[in-house]
């Protein structure tokens, strides 16, 4: 009988994380259990009070699903608990997901010569530790990494930059289950009464983490310049993080505070879609987000910025209205025009789900990444694993 390839993937974050939490999760739900066995470890620290992804593996229905705990930053004792877990599971590929476990993977690589894969969702840290210490250095180290995934062309292109050779990166942009993720309309009442919303009120929706990349202090003096005209306009935000005080004190300053609702962390972003009438994304850094993702498949109208492979997502004016990062002027003027053309909304947003469905699904990633996986570890004739690889 065939063996199933083995493949942990590895991840550091604080706090409930962000979009690659969603690809990971949901990948590992999603992969043929008789030809891949993952285990989904994740290293916590354990001074992070707010660490929210044990809940979300736990929804995501994650099998196999492992902490290991550090004392701190890069703490040696994690790595002796990493080389157990990896023998006591007979894993054979260990794909990593950040900076840190994209070097602890590489260590792993160099030291056993077990299977290593990176996949690669960006930079957004704004830190300066991270941005001239720790990204240069993930640059650098991916570049030497026999294989990696970026989630879009534009990181791609900085690993080339740093010498990665073509080959050896891939693009396969975020996907997302056009199953789960469907505009029900019928729930779209029930939405806006569990926010306290009416019918008459026009609703803006955002999702995403409260940090500087997002910009959505941009988004906030968009919508305080709109709801001049637009009295009914209510802005929706679903996300926490490190901006979320200064943003409060921005929403206030600017007069619109009692038409903004700020939701923290929501598990349930699809019930919350049906609640908007648009979404938003005003981000300077993105990977492929999965924020877009989302309201893609539920239909709801988009206006986002060029960042990172939301371009690869939208074609402006097809499926959205795309606009430059960093343009508040812009920005105001595309959420006006598609807030004033209801039936061009519509539009749009039934073209964003034909593309889901057509080339974004989540299955259709999957399959791609699943092919590097077969790549990278070698099979028998009879499709076993063979005995002794060592990457």
């Amino acid at each position: 009988m065939s063996r199933p390839i083995r493949i942990l993937e590895m991840r550091s974050v604080r706090g409930t994380g962000g979009g690659p939490e969603k690809t990971i999760l949901m990948g590992a739900g999603a992969s043929d259990p008789r030809r891949f066995s993952i285990t989904v470890c994740y290293i916590r620290d354990r001074r992070d009070e707010g660490f929210g992804v044990t809940a979300r593996a736990r929804e995501a229905g994650v099998d196999d699903y492992v902490e290991v705990l550090e004392r701190h930053s890069f703490d040696p004792a994690i790595w002796g608990k990493l080389r157990r877990l990896i023998a006591d599971r007979g894993i054979h590929l260990v794909h990593s997901h950040d900076y840190k476990t994209n070097l602890i993977a590489w260590l792993l690589w160099r030291t056993t010569g077990i299977g290593i894969l990176s996949t690669v969702h960006g930079w957004t840290g704004h830190s300066l530790r991270e941005r001239l210490v720790y990204y240069p250095c993930d640059k650098w180290l991916l570049a030497r990494f026999p294989r990696a995934i970026a989630v879009s062309t534009d990181i791609r292109n900085e690993l080339l930059r740093h010498g990665a050779r073509g080959e050896h990166v891939a693009t396969i942009l975020n996907g997302i289950d056009d199953g789960v993720f469907r505009r029900d309309r019928a729930q779209c009442n029930s939405a806006r009464a569990s926010l306290q919303l009416s019918n008459e009120d026009v609703v803006i929706g955002a999702v995403g983490r409260l940090e500087p990349q997002k910009r959505f202090d941009l988004l906030l003096r968009a919508f305080a310049a709109l709801r001049r005209h637009a009295p009914a306009l209510t802005l929706v935000v679903a996300g926490d993080g490190s901006q979320r005080d200064a943003l409060h004190a921005l929403s206030r300053q600017l007069g619109v505070d009692e038409r903004c609702r700020w939701l923290g962390h929501v598990s349930d972003v699809a019930r919350l879609h049906h609640a908007f009438d648009l979404f938003v994304q005003s981000s300077d850094y993105e990977g492929t987000p999965n924020a877009v993702l989302e309201a893609m498949a539920l239909e709801t109208p988009i206006v986002a910025t060029d960042a990172g492979g939301t371009a690869e997502l939208l074609t402006d004016g097809v499926e959205g209205i795309v606009v430059a990062r960093g343009d508040g002027d812009q920005l105001e003027a595309a959420i006006r025009r598609l807030l004033q053309d209801r039936r061009l909304a519509a539009q749009m947003a039934a073209a964003a789900r034909r593309r889901v469905e057509r080339e974004l699904s989540f299955a259709a990633r999957m399959r791609k990444v699943e092919a590097i996986y077969e790549g990278l570890v070698p099979l028998s004739s009879g499709g076993e694993v063979l005995a002794g690889f060592r990457g």
